[in-house]
């Protein structure tokens, strides 16, 4: 029940989200961003790459269950806390 040339097709690539490895862009690069500082600024490699895969795996494990987690992680850390 639409009315003639009211309607446009909604591609599926506008609405879903971009992810990197399995994890929103912007925490990809957050966490491939601190991994690369620990292994390259600090020369602590195994640290390093330790802190990519876990941070990955959690990012990953977390994206599975709502794609836009980080987004929502940001939103809540900026509320302040009314309650404590």
């Amino acid at each position: 029940m639409t009315a003639e040339g009211f309607s446009i097709p909604v591609y599926r690539s506008l609405t879903e989200p971009i992810l990197m490895g399995g994890v929103p862009r912007a925490a990809a690069i957050l966490n491939g961003t601190i991994a690369a500082a620990l292994g390259l600024g600090l020369q602590v490699w195994v640290a390093g790459i330790v802190y990519w895969i876990v941070a990955h795996a959690l990012c990953v494990f977390a994206a599975k269950r709502d794609v836009k987690f980080f987004e929502v992680l940001i939103r809540h850390v900026r509320h302040k806390s009314y309650l404590s």
